[in-house]
């Protein structure tokens, strides 16, 4: 096509001045380049929910990515999402007189794409692997982003946790009350499916809520 376009170029500028067979050069360029232009195309897309339960961080592969490629998910456990240590002081003794205590990838991670408190979150379908640890003073341990997860005192005194979230306007579903606890109620047939119990338990549940 350009080289047909060329030819009708040449054969219409045969008999022009040099100035017009400049400026008809100038055009011509300007058609060029708009045809270019039209005849190109960009796709963006990005997707902004995990393409998997989590990533965690493999710094002995040799695979070069972005960040650090992702350990085996099979070969993940509960230490790859905790640090402890958080509470210890620092030396202060610094020019600057402070100490920073990194939690970054290296220390925790789980990080890489969270009195004693029992924390734990359970992977998608179809596995649905229950990760869990119990956590301390000055510990911290990360829940994925997306998956169903719990803390629960385990200790005989109160427990006080500093919780982090990944939005600047998160939300928070409970489980019992999303399920059992709708208005109006999800029909108690279909939970009873889902649940494979008895219909007269899903109301026995759903009247606590």
């Amino acid at each position: 096509m350009l080289h047909t376009l060329f030819h009708i170029f040449l054969y219409s500028c045969q008999s022009l001045s040099k100035s017009s067979f400049l400026l008809s050069v100038m055009r011509f360029n300007m058609v060029l380049l708009g045809l270019m232009v039209m005849s190109c195309s960009l796709a963006l897309a990005s997707d902004p929910s995990p393409l998997q339960d989590f990533c965690v961080a493999e710094p002995n592969t040799p695979v070069l990515v972005n960040g650090l490629a992702c350990k085996d998910a099979k070969l993940v456990q509960a230490d790859d999402f905790l640090f402890r240590g958080i509470h210890l002081m620092g030396n202060t003794s610094t020019d600057v007189g402070s100490k920073v205590t990194p939690v970054s990838v290296a220390e925790l991670p789980g990080l890489n794409t969270l009195g004693n408190i029992q924390v734990g979150f359970v992977t998608s379908n179809p596995e649905n692997r229950l990760i869990t640890k119990v956590i301390g003073k000055g510990d911290i341990f990360v829940f994925p982003i997306g998956l169903i997860h719990f803390q629960r005192n385990v200790g005989n005194g109160y427990a006080v946790a500093l919780a982090s979230l990944s939005s600047q306007n998160p939300g928070v579903i409970t489980i019992g009350n999303a399920v059992f606890g709708s208005n109006p109620d999800v029909d108690g047939d279909l939970l009873a499916k889902a649940f494979h119990v008895d219909k007269n338990v899903i109301f026995q549940i759903q009247s606590k809520f």
